[in-house]
């Protein structure tokens, strides 16, 4: 099965993780919650599978572009 990495288009700390590993995921559905800003800014799903891994810890200081979670397809 081929994996999806998940990665950030902003910036900032992890305030919020809604799923946990090996959780089914929907095209969209929310994987992490970025504060950037002062705004709560979703990391959406590209696809549809099973999450993984999830790659960063609530508090983590992330950069944009960075890697957060990956998906299997």
């Amino acid at each position: 099965m081929p994996d999806i990495k998940i990665v950030t288009e902003v910036a900032g700390r992890v305030c919020a993780l809604p799923l946990e590993a090996g959780a089914r995921v929907g095209d969209g559905d929310d994987i992490a919650f970025v504060e950037a800003m002062k705004m709560e800014i979703p990391v959406a799903s590209p696809a549809a599978g099973r999450l993984k891994s999830i790659l960063v810890a609530i508090d983590d200081v992330i950069a944009e572009g960075q890697v957060v979670a990956i998906i299997e397809i």
